[in-house]
């Protein structure tokens, strides 16, 4: 048998490093392979165009993911890429910017007003933030069930399901929109 080198066992420890049991969430690959399954509404198409860009582009971007981007996940808790942003034209009419964040989302309005809506782990529960005003929307108790915040500040226990949900509607739901007070 032969004897494995020091640089060869040295390289083998470097790649332990990189790939430290974090599998990281991909995020530059999926948004390429989303893309390139959405590109055209031809299926075939985007196969043929699939098949002669996944060696290049695929492969790039998995090692981009896999050796920087996952890298940075690890070890800073968000991946760059794993942020996104859409623009979305609402029932009125009027477009909204959705930028995704590490624990929500925040809805930025045509004149330029942000909505932040925001999950706490710790208690697993979303809140809303408009006009520096924060308030808990829905807080998922233990049960399965839902703890509803209504705007008169009173809590509301709920189903998670249809009759749960249109409960919620009738109790919070004031000339078609949902008021914060």
């Amino acid at each position: 048998m032969k004897k494995v080198s020091f640089k060869v066992a040295a390289l083998l420890m470097a790649g332990t490093l990189v790939c430290s049991s974090c599998i990281g969430s991909f995020a530059l690959f999926n948004k390429y392979e989303k893309w390139q399954c959405n590109m055209t509404s031809s299926k075939i198409v985007n196969g043929v165009v699939g098949l002669i860009l996944q060696p290049i582009v695929g492969g790039v971007c998995l090692v981009v993911d896999a050796l920087v981007l996952n890298t940075i996940e690890f070890w800073s808790g968000n991946n760059p890429m794993a942020q996104s942003t859409r623009e979305i034209v609402g029932s009125d009419g009027r477009l909204y910017v959705i930028t995704t964040t590490k624990n929500g989302y925040d809805v930025k309005d045509a004149d330029g007003q942000v909505t932040r809506f925001t999950h706490d782990a710790a208690t697993d529960a979303w809140s809303v933030e408009q006009k520096g005003v924060s308030r808990q929307l829905v807080r998922f108790a233990e049960d399965g069930r839902l703890q509803a915040t209504l705007p008169s500040g009173a809590t509301l226990t709920i189903a998670q399901d249809e009759a749960g949900v249109q409960q919620l509607r009738e109790a919070v739901w004031t000339d078609g929109c949902y008021a914060l007070r």
